[in-house]
């Protein structure tokens, strides 16, 4: 039996989406070498680069609330182009900022113009595809960011070896090149068929079933985003293995998602919402918090599997029980939330967990993320979609 047949009959939009999103994922490097850019290339200290980070949050989180909106205003496909040009130019000029503060704008500018990628993207999917095909279109889409990752980052290690400058450059000509196809092949929005008793969807803040499955997956995504704050120190750092080797880990990575995520989530369809969430966490909370004996090239490798699988689990997970959720005309508000989840743990979680290391030491870090992600999955564990019927299994 055919493990990807899931995939079959998905829309040529779906497609395009996707394969837009390959394109620019295939030069995505910037991000995971920021910190690095910043200690190695521009001589901060960590806190500084902490401070980097959390200002990337920071532009993330303040255009969250707002992008999703507008993407439901404007149209998705609008929102999707002007995101991938506006950032990928202002990639190709952020290296020849002087100063400090200058940097930290475009830093600023440069998450809030990436953040609106997203809500545009999985709410353009999310009425694309029948509800019986989403998780498939979830599964797709991330099979084109990682298979994108698998080569990003590794390539990035190489570069960055030889010029951090042009890790931002590459970065920013393959947004551009993934905005190009998108602008040339996807012409028009395709609007969902809206029953004629359809009312509108009320505001995504006052549904308390979302804010109790969000408030929960912000900390466990502190855990998980620890690969762009700690997680280099420790290897490139600490640990000398160099940044070659932590690109390897992001392959290692992805390519066990490009190899089993599409399958393993189709598997695991029939399962509850509220389980696959505690499963995904608790195997972040295994993986990080192993890295506190993980010193050599095997062992790094071992725990990145393990929290690879929590990837694979959680994330297609809580954004199929989100679309789940939303209204039709309020898809792009609700999936803006589900962003803005990711960009409050981006600001918070690389910006904390650096902090930390640097006082309390290295392990100490690694065994307060097993803590944290365990006790996010058990209240993710009690979430159930509204009116659905009792799970089989």
């Amino acid at each position: 039996m055919n493990p990807w047949r899931g995939l079959r009959g998905l829309p040529r939009e779906v497609w395009l989406v996707c394969a837009s999103t390959l394109i620019n994922r295939l030069g995505t490097m910037a991000l995971p070498f920021l910190v690095l850019y910043l200690t190695e290339g521009r001589r901060w200290t960590p806190a500084e680069a902490g401070y980097g980070m959390m200002i990337y949050g920071a532009g993330a989180l303040t255009a969250g609330p707002f992008s999703g909106r507008l993407a439901d205003r404007l149209g998705h496909v609008h929102v999707l182009k002007a995101s991938l040009w506006s950032s990928g130019a202002l990639l190709l000029i952020l290296p020849f900022a002087s100063t400090k503060p200058l940097l930290f704008a475009l830093i600023f500018l440069w998450a809030g113009l990436t953040q609106a990628f997203w809500p545009s993207a999985m709410a353009l999917l999310t009425g694309l595809a029948a509800p019986e095909q989403r998780k498939a279109v979830f599964a797709l889409h991330r099979l084109a960011v990682n298979l994108g990752m698998a080569v990003g980052p590794a390539a990035g290690g190489l570069i960055a070896h030889h010029s951090y400058r042009w890790v931002f450059w590459t970065d920013g000509l393959s947004t551009l090149a993934g905005a190009a196809l998108l602008s040339l092949l996807l012409k028009a929005q395709p609007t969902p068929d809206l029953p004629h008793d359809h009312a509108p969807g009320g505001s995504p803040w006052r549904d308390r079933h979302l804010l109790f499955l969000l408030l929960p997956f912000i900390p466990a995504l502190m855990v998980f985003f620890q690969i762009e704050g700690t997680l280099p120190l420790w290897v490139v750092r600490d640990l000398g293995l160099g940044s070659r080797f932590f690109g390897i880990l992001f392959t290692v990575n992805t390519l066990l998602i490009v190899a089993l995520e599409v399958p393993l989530n189709l598997a695991m369809g029939h399962w509850r919402h509220g389980r696959l969430l505690l499963l995904g966490s608790l195997c972040l909370a295994v993986g990080f918090g192993l890295t506190a004996w993980a010193t050599s090239y095997a062992m790094l490798i071992v725990t990145t599997v393990i929290w690879t699988f929590g990837e694979m689990i959680l994330f297609p997970a809580m954004s199929d029980a989100v679309a789940t959720l939303a209204p039709p005309d309020r898809r792009g508000e609700y999936m803006g939330l589900l962003s803005l989840a990711f960009a409050a743990a981006l600001a918070l979680g690389p910006w904390l967990g650096v902090l930390a290391y640097a006082k309390a030491g290295p392990r100490s870090v690694w065994l307060a993320t097993f803590l944290i992600a365990g006790a996010a999955g058990l209240l993710l564990a009690r979430f159930r979609t509204p009116g659905a019927p009792a799970p089989k299994g």
